[in-house]
């Protein structure tokens, strides 16, 4: 396409309202207090639900989503900033960027517009979703929200989508790529990660994560004076390969501390983003067999306590399977917990 022409289509594409009136326009391409009108099932509070509770949760409250389109954010009620690379899109498509800020702004970090240019990438990223808000029922949506309005209204190569965020806004991110990888074919994590299954990031249905383990690169981003962020990306990145996710890479900012990536850091993680994925297909069967192996005796141990009539004991197992497992094991809980509905 011609460059004169995507950019009267660009132009006509904000007048009309696809994307509704911004407050501003800077002549970066920097679009200020955007607001968007689309929703979609991704974002409803039922699929949220289903991604990212682990199976005994979600059982807990499935049932109050009657309407499974019901949204948990009205997008006409938020605002958005959102920074277009200028000139035509790629032949594929813009990549995306949907970041999640610590912060209640809705801004474009000083510095990475001439990077996101360079990989002709959209940025997009909400108002009031900082560390302070809600993450299930506002942070996540929100993000959801903004890559569906820009997917919708501009071309998007779907294998170039990322997640990303700074400090506690990385942490969601983690969260989303998990539950999302079939949205997200990345994260960019700066300055915050976690350790995956478990207390803290319960792992989504085994299709989904098996699709993660595929498809999606988790790159780190922390300043080398970040001492406490630095380590909690090795014990992220420890766990991620224990659960046979391999496609990882990080990026150490010399003398940086607890902050924003910037320019040089920027631009080593767009390129470990960027580059092309190989898997190593012997390793990650072996991986997943024990993990397999592992939870088929976790299993069987909860099922001898069903079959010995030890109520309680199969209780704990069939828990603490729930949080180490999350939906990976979803099958085996449920059946496990309509045995154990069946003995009261």
């Amino acid at each position: 396409m011609r460059p004169d022409r995507w950019c009267a289509i660009r132009a006509a594409t904000v007048a009309v309202g696809l994307l509704l009136p911004a407050a501003s326009v800077a002549d970066s391409g920097l679009i200020k207090n955007l607001v968007f009108s689309e929703t979609s099932e991704l974002s409803s509070s039922a699929e949220i639900a289903r991604r990212m509770f682990t199976p005994l949760a979600y059982r807990r409250v499935r049932s109050h989503f009657a309407d499974v389109r019901a949204q948990p954010i009205d997008p006409a009620q938020q605002k958005f900033a959102v920074y277009i690379p200028p000139g035509p899109p790629p032949e594929k498509g813009f990549g995306l960027l949907v970041f999640i800020p610590p912060w209640p702004e809705a801004s474009l970090p000083d510095g990475w517009s001439r990077l996101l240019d360079r990989h002709a990438i959209i940025f997009v990223s909400a108002a009031n979703s900082g560390n302070d808000a809600g993450t299930l029922d506002r942070r996540v949506p929100l993000a959801l929200l903004g890559y569906e309005n820009i997917r919708r209204h501009y071309p998007i190569d779907a294998e170039r989508v990322y997640v990303g965020g700074l400090s506690g806004g990385s942490r969601v991110a983690l969260r989303v790529a998990l539950a999302y990888p079939d949205v997200f074919r990345g994260a960019l994590l700066n300055a915050g990660s976690d350790p995956i299954g478990g207390d803290q990031v319960s792992l989504p249905p085994a299709d989904l994560f098996r699709r993660f383990q595929e498809s999606t690169r988790i790159v780190f981003v922390t300043g080398e004076r970040d001492e406490i962020n630095r380590h909690g990306d090795a014990v992220s990145q420890t766990s991620l390969r224990n659960w046979c996710s391999f496609g990882l890479a990080s990026v150490t900012m010399p003398q940086r501390g607890h902050e924003i990536a910037n320019a040089s850091g920027l631009a080593e993680a767009l390129r470990d983003l960027e580059a092309p994925r190989s898997v190593d297909a012997d390793k990650q069967a072996e991986c997943r067999a024990h993990v397999d192996r592992r939870l088929a005796s976790k299993v069987a141990a909860a099922q001898a306590a069903l079959e010995a009539g030890d109520r309680s004991k199969a209780i704990e197992a069939v828990n603490a399977i729930d949080k180490e497992y999350g939906g990976v094991a979803e099958p085996a809980i449920d059946r496990l917990q309509r045995e154990l509905d069946g003995l009261l």
